[in-house]
């Protein structure tokens, strides 16, 4: 088949890559998410996706707004029998749904109907899942709601980040949507509809949801904690500033603290919550570099009975 592919991070990378290796379809064109400011001088940088299909050869297309009638027209004239996507980023209208004969294929880092949205990885992490997964399915217009071609499962690890979850899943993905596309083509592969129960949502996750609560249960705060590394980033309050809280594990001996004292031992940082205490491996203070808790706690002198959050 002619191919459009549509995707922006570096997790779509992989399924890219795939389809360009495959040898069975053709990428005419790639879809992408204008260049975006970057970096600390603020200029602009090409999507992860639009600098491989450059090294790829391949055509670039960049619309402010998939509805862009410039947009359309193009995509009309390259006339694509299908368009796979992978966290492209933007909401495609009725006219551009309409144009590849056999639509536009999502591949969904989630086991749908579970986690409609964003930050399906995010979510499943923060709720503890225990296996999470990826689905390809044909984009209709509402959330993640079309039929479902496939699906591969994908084990949830205790000490997991959703960046390791989803680095796994962006390779695992990617030949999933491949096997679909070639399923597609053969006419061997049927979109069959999600059922109507077990449907959840999954919203961005934004940097306020991503503050600590430390009256919350310690198992709570370490999957917030792992949900939200990379991004958006787990942070709590300290002394006025931002303390970015990269890794900690429960500490199920220590319930000794009050929901976010500090303890500091020598080699050691504890902070206590709703239940027992947590222990800081990795924390960045505000404009800083990661550094390990007890490093960090030996620096700021911690008083006894002092608390973040506050």
């Amino acid at each position: 088949m002619k191919l459009v592919f549509a995707g922006t991070p570096e997790v779509a990378v992989p399924a890219l890559d795939a389809l360009i290796a495959s040898g069975r379809h053709e990428v005419a064109a790639v879809v992408t998410r204008p260049d975006a400011p970057a970096g600390r001088g603020r200029r602009l940088v090409a999507s992860p996706v639009a600098e491989r299909a450059e090294e790829a050869g391949i055509e670039v297309l960049k619309p402010v707004r998939p509805r862009d009638e410039d947009f359309l027209a193009r995509l009309r004239e390259i006339a694509p029998d299908c368009c796979p996507v992978v966290a492209y980023g933007a909401l495609l209208p009725k006219a551009a749904l309409a144009v590849p004969a056999r639509g536009w294929v999502n591949l969904h880092f989630s086991l749908l109907p579970a986690w409609r949205g964003a930050a399906p990885v995010q979510h499943a992490v923060m709720a503890g899942d225990e296996v999470t997964g990826a689905s390809t399915f044909l984009i209709e217009e509402g959330l993640d709601s079309g039929p479902v071609y496939g699906v591969l499962t994908e084990e949830v690890r205790p000490t997991d980040t959703s960046g390791d979850v989803l680095t796994r899943l962006a390779f695992a993905g990617a030949g999933l949507l491949a096997a679909t596309m070639d399923g597609i083509e053969d006419g061997v592969l049927h979109a069959v509809p999600q059922p109507a129960e077990g449907i959840t949502l999954a919203p961005k996750i934004t940097v306020e949801d991503a503050q600590v609560q430390w009256s919350a249960p310690a198992l709570r705060v370490d999957r917030v904690i792992r949900g939200c590394t990379p991004a958006p980033g787990a942070w709590t309050l300290f002394r006025g500033e931002r303390l970015k809280l990269i890794q900690a594990v429960p500490v199920l001996d220590r319930t000794d603290l009050a929901p976010g004292e500090l303890s500091a031992a020598k080699n050691n940082v504890y902070v206590g919550t709703g239940s027992h205490a947590v222990e800081l491996l990795w924390v960045q203070p505000q404009g800083k570099k990661p550094m390990r808790g007890a490093d960090w706690a030996r620096g700021v002198r911690i008083v006894p009975g002092e608390l973040v959050g506050m």
